[in-house]
């Protein structure tokens, strides 16, 4: 039999208590260390020195600890949204949210490739990912209905968020293809392209 891999080390002294941050750090590092479908609730909760019952007072399951705080990151979205100029072209707008959106700390990089490698290769969570890209569209869909004084569910909102949505996955992939290029320069171009296709929207 396999010689069981030694636990995390919880720091001595350590309060059970954590943040949401950290819980994500230690779950990553498991994830790296056993794989996403190994890793379980337990062993999570374990390395960070918190009890079951506390990691889900942060996330519901183990697959939202992948998307870390996405509700939050999507109500940012929204603001952003909220904050473009009212005579900015509707796909410029979408553009430049959806750049930013993605932006993160350099220290951030290296977690924010592990996590779309997760979310775009693990076929465990690719039901989960359905809904969370569901919520991402929706934000874009309300956006473009809001500018057009339509419904988000009507034909054209609902295009240029699964447009979006598809652009953005691609620019991902070729982001985890290609080290050492930028995700918000590849999300440029590709969503540039994007405006290109609606320009008369």
């Amino acid at each position: 039999m396999p010689e069981k891999p030694a636990e995390l080390p919880v720091r001595p002294g350590r309060r059970r208590s954590t943040s949401q941050h950290e819980l994500e750090r230690v779950a990553f590092e498991l994830f790296e260390r056993d794989g996403f479908d190994a890793t379980t609730v337990d062993d999570i909760a374990r390395a960070a020195g918190i009890g079951r019952r506390t990691f889900f007072r942060y996330f519901d399951s183990k697959n939202d600890v992948v998307w870390g705080a996405f509700t939050d990151q999507l109500g940012r979205m929204r603001e952003q949204f909220a904050r473009r100029p009212a005579d900015e072209p509707l796909m410029a707008a979408v553009r430049a949210v959806v750049v930013e959106f993605n932006r993160v700390d350099e220290a951030e990089v290296p977690r924010h490739r592990r996590r779309l490698e997760l979310i775009l290769r693990v076929p465990a969570l690719q039901a989960h990912s359905t809904l969370r890209y569901g919520d991402w569209r929706a934000v874009v869909a309300e956006f473009a209905a809001a500018r057009l004084g339509v419904e988000p569910a009507s034909l054209v909102p609902q295009s240029i968020a699964y447009a979006a949505l598809g652009v953005a996955l691609a620019a991902y992939e070729h982001w985890l293809a290609h080290p050492g290029v930028e995700l918000c320069d590849v999300l440029d171009t590709a969503m540039a392209e994007l405006a290109r296709g609606f320009g008369d929207v």
